[in-house]
């Protein structure tokens, strides 16, 4: 079995809760999937990445798992699951699930059990420390904020979470409970999934609790010393199975990151959290082009030519691109995904992406689902007016990517036939599957044709890549070669007009075989870019 097929395929990532709604209901499930499974065909995908449809309390949209080997009854059954399965496979998509193992839900049997008393057989599994009320064992904080230890006056002990107190964290360092989640990765596997998208991975090794923290807060729980050990057994599993698994691994650097995805790395890649940098006043930020830049170049420069990257843009955690990095044209939506499409690594688009779905125009928080949004809005107001409290809270909520998918142009979409669990974005009526795919120039059929080409030329699956201007603050340009071919990629990523200055190595008579725009068929010498303007050429041998 080819267990590199990962490095020629593109990913797309599906949030179950908004995809498709088969029961009408107004919650997307897993027989919806099932319907739209010819849509994603059509688009090319190789293989689908699956957010979390495990039975869940939901307190962290499903990121809080009470059972790892049931389906959350929202979602559907695990016939269901299994069917979803053969048909991707009959279609010749891949399928692999998120793997949530740092923690679960406080309502898993474990953690139910756990809290019984100190000598219960599963009081192990978890992290339990002598403490007060008043006196957590540390001061370290928790990325949903405020204190890492929920106290138990019962038992007179803290328990320790890096999320919600309802997402107590697993103590990896109890060989007992790492057997029942290597059991379940192997029950999993042999179900048939193709892989894994591990979450939180990079915080399953924790310092000593003595530890003090100096500048960055997340320290104590972020790649870790003697991660290391866990992570090479858990590739033993992957390796049995040639699985494919990536990584949402923060603060693994890019320097790092070879070790963790080279040939003998744990993973066959990691998500770098980094490119998405932001700049401007609160609530107006938007990703700043230069920063995500030079963050893009140093880490595919890092990573060659050992290690591999994954690739994105967009996903359940982030605001739509086209609004918070682009100007909400579809001129710029192409811009921006020749952009990052033809780097080195694996490309993934997140539903609705390839539609150019914008942020959503929320007015009242009582519209937003999101938690984090609510409780960020909530200690907002209490220095700041509605209205700025709103805006700062929404700037960056992950509520605007978990809109209900647009299909067609019908009410709700043709996400469900009843009012959605979260309002469908207005865009819809002209931002919908059935309309893009019968226009030849549209964002959905410019998609298409970066999948195919991308899969054509074999120097954007594995080639070279080396970047040119990297001190210009609009231009995106790199150069993709392998054997005799090589192709220029160059990409305006602001919203100005730019007069440039290129490399007479890149404007040698060539081929334009991808633009937005019709000004040029190639590069010259000196060249006048409109805002997001972008191209793909290929020199001459």
């Amino acid at each position: 079995m080819n267990n590199t097929w990962f490095k020629e395929a593109v990913g797309y990532q599906i949030y179950p809760r908004s995809f498709q709604d088969s029961n009408q209901d107004g919650i997307g499930d897993l027989r919806g999937i099932m319907q739209r499974i010819p849509e994603l065909k059509a688009l090319g995908i190789d293989f689908i990445w699956l957010n979390p449809v495990y039975a869940s309390p939901n307190v962290d949209n499903g990121y809080d798992i009470s059972d790892f080997r049931a389906i959350h009854p929202d979602f559907g059954t695990m016939e269901d699951m299994d069917e979803l399965i053969n048909l991707a496979h009959e279609y010749e998509i891949k399928l692999i699930m998120d793997l949530v193992v740092n923690h679960t839900s406080d309502q898993h049997p474990w953690f139910q059990e756990a809290q019984k008393s100190k000598d219960n057989p599963y009081r192990e599994f978890y992290h339990f420390v002598d403490a007060t009320k008043d006196t957590p064992p540390n001061d370290w904080q928790s990325f949903f904020g405020g204190s890492t230890w929920t106290y138990q006056e019962q038992t007179k002990q803290a328990y320790f979470h890096i999320f919600a107190p309802e997402q107590p964290d697993l103590n990896w360092k109890n060989e007992t409970m790492r057997k029942e989640i290597y059991a379940m990765i192997r029950w999993w596997l042999d179900k048939g999934i193709d892989g894994f998208r591990l979450d939180a991975i990079s915080h399953i090794q924790k310092e000593k609790w003595s530890f003090k923290i100096t500048d960055n807060p997340w320290a104590p729980f972020m790649n870790v010393d003697g991660i290391d050990v866990y992570m090479k057994e858990m590739k033993t599993i992957f390796d049995d199975y040639s699985c494919m698994t990536v990584g949402e691994a923060s603060g693994v650097s890019s320097q790092k990151a070879k070790e963790w995805t080279d040939d003998t790395g744990y993973l066959d890649m990691i998500f770098e959290l980094e490119h998405m940098v932001r700049k401007g006043k609160k609530g107006e930020e938007r990703v700043d082009p230069f920063g995500f830049k030079q963050v893009m170049m140093r880490w595919q420069e890092d990573l060659q030519p050992i290690g591999w990257n994954a690739l994105y843009l967009e996903n359940h955690d982030l605001p739509r691109s086209i609004s918070i990095f682009g100007d909400g044209s579809i001129h710029s939506a192409k811009a921006l995904a020749m952009g990052y499409f033809f780097l080195r690594g694996t490309p993934f688009i997140y539903q609705g992406q390839e539609l150019g779905i914008e942020n959503y125009p929320f007015t009242d928080i009582q519209q937003v689902n999101g938690q984090d949004t609510i409780a960020f809005y909530h200690r907002l107001l209490k220095t700041e007016s509605k209205k700025e409290a709103l805006k700062q809270a929404l700037n960056f909520s992950r509520d605007h990517s978990r809109t209900p998918m647009q299909w067609d142009e019908t009410k709700y979409s043709g996400f469900s036939t009843v009012a959605p669990w979260l309002a469908v974005n207005p865009d819809y009526l002209e931002r919908n599957q059935k309309k893009e795919a019968s226009d030849p120039t549209s964002l959905w059929q410019f998609y298409r044709e970066m999948i195919a080409l991308r899969k054509r030329e074999s120097a954007f699956l594995g080639g070279e890549i080396n970047f040119l201007l990297p001190e210009d603050k609009a231009l995106f340009v790199y150069l993709r070669k392998a054997n005799d071919q090589r192709f220029v990629v160059c990409v305006n990523l602001t919203d100005q007009k730019i007069t440039a200055t290129l490399l007479a190595e890149i404007c040698e008579a060539g081929r334009c075989l991808l633009t937005n725009q019709t000004k040029y068929d190639q590069l010259h010498q000196e060249m006048e870019f409109a805002p997001f303007d972008g191209y793909v050429i290929q020199l001459n041998d």
